[in-house]
C-alpha cells in the first residue's frame, strides 16, 4: 500500500520556519498625578479669567485718563476699603451702610421671587398637563410677558399705596413668566410612555404629578427659577431708584446726587457679584437634584 502523497507548503521550508516577526515597542504613556491634573484644570480656568479682569482694568484706566471726573481703579479701590471698613453702620433711616442696603434689596427679591415661585410653578404644571388650561392662559402670557417690568410699578403703588410692597409686586410680576413657561415646556416633554403606564395602573392625578411629572420636570423647573432670579435681581435696582428708601438701587441714586462716582462703581460690582453668587448657587442645586446626571 503506497503512502499518501505529502503536499509541500510554504511553511514547511526552513526559511519560513526561521522567519521572526519583529513587533515594534509600544510606548506606555504615564498618567499624570491627580494633583497635577487638578492643578492644570484650575489654571485653565483661572488664567483666562484673570486676563479678562486685566483687560477690564486696562480699559477702565484708559476711560479714566480721557474722561473728566471718571475715577481710576486705584481711587475706586481706596473708596472700597473705606466703604467696607464698616458696611453695617446705622446713623439714621437715610444713612446706613452698604451691607444694610444689599440685605434690604435681597429681602424684597426674596419676597417677590418666592411668591412668583408659589404661583408660577403650579400654574406651569397645569398649563403643561391640561390643554384647556393652556388655551386659557397662553394668550394672557403672550400679552403680558413682553411688558417692561417697571411699567408694573405704578400699578403696584396704586394697589398697595406703599413703596415697599410695590417693589415686591414688581419682582413678582417680572419673575413669574420664566418659571411658568419652562415648567409647562418641561411637562410637555415628558415621554408619553410614562403617562400611559400611569393610566394603566390607574394612578390618581396627584400621584402622577408627584411621582412622575415632578421628578422628570425638575431640571426644567430649576432652569426657570435660575432665569427668574436673575431677572428679579436686575429689576430691583431700577425699582428702588424710583421708590426710594433703603436698598442698593436707592443707594446708587443717592451717591449720584452726591457726585460720588467711586461708590457707584463699587455698587455696580457688588450687584454683579451678588447676581453671580445667586446664579451659581442655583446651578449647583440643579446639578445635585438632576436625575439625568445621576
Amino acid at each position: 500500500m503506497n503512502p499518501a502523497p505529502h503536499i509541500v507548503t510554504d511553511t514547511d521550508t526552513p526559511a519560513a520556519r526561521a522567519e521572526v516577526i519583529a513587533i515594534p515597542a509600544v510606548k506606555v504613556r504615564r498618567r499624570a498625578p491627580r494633583w497635577q491634573t487638578r492643578l492644570n484644570g484650575v489654571l485653565q480656568r483661572v488664567i483666562p479669567a484673570l486676563l479678562g479682569l486685566l483687560l477690564l482694568g486696562v480699559a477702565w484706566q484708559f476711560a479714566a485718563m480721557y474722561s473728566k471726573g471718571f475715577p481710576t481703579p486705584l481711587s475706586t479701590l481706596e473708596s472700597a476699603l473705606t466703604l467696607f471698613a464698616d458696611p453695617f453702620y446705622n446713623e439714621g433711616p437715610n444713612d446706613q451702610g452698604i451691607g444694610w442696603n444689599v440685605l434690604a434689596s435681597l429681602t424684597r427679591v426674596g419676597i417677590g421671587f418666592g411668591l412668583a415661585a408659589l404661583v408660577g410653578i403650579p400654574l406651569g404644571f397645569l398649563i403643561g398637563r391640561f390643554l384647556f388650561v393652556a388655551r386659557m392662559f397662553n394668550p394672557l402670557i403672550a400679552l403680558l410677558r413682553p411688558v417692561s417690568p417697571l411699567a408694573w410699578l405704578p400699578i403696584g403703588l396704586l394697589l398697595f399705596q406703599k413703596a415697599e410692597p410695590a417693589s415686591s409686586w414688581t419682582i413678582f410680576i417680572c419673575s413669574i413668566w420664566p418659571m411658568v413657561i419652562n415648567t409647562a415646556d418641561g411637562v410637555k416633554r415628558v415621554p408619553q410612555d410614562y403617562l400611559n403606564v400611569a393610566r394603566v395602573l390607574r394612578l390618581s392625578e396627584w400621584t402622577v404629578m408627584r411621582r412622575i411629572l415632578f421628578p422628570a420636570v425638575l431640571p426644567a423647573v430649576l432652569t426657570g427659577v435660575r432665569l427668574s432670579v436673575g431677572i428679579a435681581w436686575l429689576v430691583i435696582v431700577a425699582a428702588e431708584m424710583l421708590t426710594g428708601g433703603l436698598g442698593i438701587g436707592f443707594w446708587i441714586w443717592n451717591e449720584w446726587n452726591n457726585l460720588n462716582v467711586e461708590n457707584i462703581i463699587i455698587a455696580i460690582l457688588i450687584i454683579g457679584v451678588v447676581g453671580l453668587l445667586l446664579e451659581q448657587a442655583l446651578m449647583l442645586l440643579a446639578r445635585r437634584v438632576s436625575w439625568q446626571d445621576n
